[in-house]
């Protein structure tokens, strides 16, 4: 099988995530070639049963809590290495007793220095469901997740064509699994609106400049409909920042870096998850 010729979605894609989805078309090509379609797939329906990833965060909600996506990730673009060591089973451990609802993992390489045995580690080493953080962009790649323990996946719709991110939607319900849906503007919102998924994730840093600012899920959280659920991503590092997202209606929020960088990531989370 070989992976599709880059689609550029309906707007203009910023450069830096061109140039982060051309890199993910010919990783999947390789990984497509030495793993093909069905045997992927066949991992996938052989792995353990998926956990209830958005059940979880709408119980948070529904309880009055803040429902907390701890993210597991070793460096990024803007912020560069994050912690080292790095130990995501750990990570996983310790985020889970300081109240993480779900944990998020990063598997990309080339710009995170991501693995699927980050997320495999992590996994095992708690009860917690788990959101394979990554560039989604075919289906080869929704049932590697769900091969490699996922059991939520991230489409980002800037980076997706609304046919993509149905198609991708589909196989992943098909599975079982969750689908964070991932916007940046009205316009994503709107599109993202068409799916059938509950999350509704608003990340608070522009693609163009890398840079966070709180109002843009201020902004787009109150137009997300009641039976969605927002989750406010990015930016997020005090008591304080999760109390604007509250009150902006957003009660889920996703947090890595800030608490990354923490020498006790337990009172950290613990911070964030009791602060309202």
């Amino acid at each position: 099988m070989n992976a599709p010729q880059l689609v550029i979605p309906e707007r203009t894609v910023p450069d830096t995530l061109a140039r982060i989805l051309a890199d993910k078309y010919e990783e999947v090509r390789a990984r497509s070639a030495a793993t093909s379609l069905s045997e992927v797939e066949r991992q996938a329906h052989a792995a353990p049963a998926p956990r209830a990833f958005v059940n979880n965060l709408c119980e948070a909600v529904a309880d009055g809590r803040v429902g907390l996506i701890a993210e597991i990730k070793r460096a990024s673009p803007s912020g560069g290495l994050i912690r080292d060591p790095f130990e995501p089973a750990t990570l996983a451990e310790d985020y889970a007793r300081g109240g993480a609802t779900c944990l998020s993992i990063l598997t990309d390489a080339p710009y995170f220095q991501g693995h699927a045995d980050h997320l495999k580690a992590a996994r095992a080493a708690c009860t917690l469901p788990v959101l394979r953080k990554d560039f989604m962009v075919h289906p080869w790649q929704v049932f590697e997740a769900r091969a490699m323990g996922a059991d939520c996946i991230l489409l980002i719709m800037a980076a997706l064509s609304d046919r993509q991110a149905e198609e991708l939607e589909e196989i992943a319900r098909s599975l079982d699994m969750g689908v964070l849906a991932e916007v940046h503007d009205r316009a994503e919102l709107d599109r993202a609106l068409g799916l059938q998924t509950r999350l509704i994730g608003v990340n608070n840093r522009n693609l163009r400049t890398l840079q966070t600012d709180l109002t843009t899920a201020e902004e787009l959280a109150p137009l997300i409909p009641a039976d969605r659920i927002p989750v406010a991503e990015s930016g997020i590092r005090t008591p304080e920042d999760v109390r604007r997202m509250a009150a902006a209606g957003a009660r889920c929020i996703l947090v890595g870096e800030s608490m990354m960088r923490q020498a006790d990531v337990t009172a950290a989370a613990y911070d964030l998850v009791h602060a309202l």
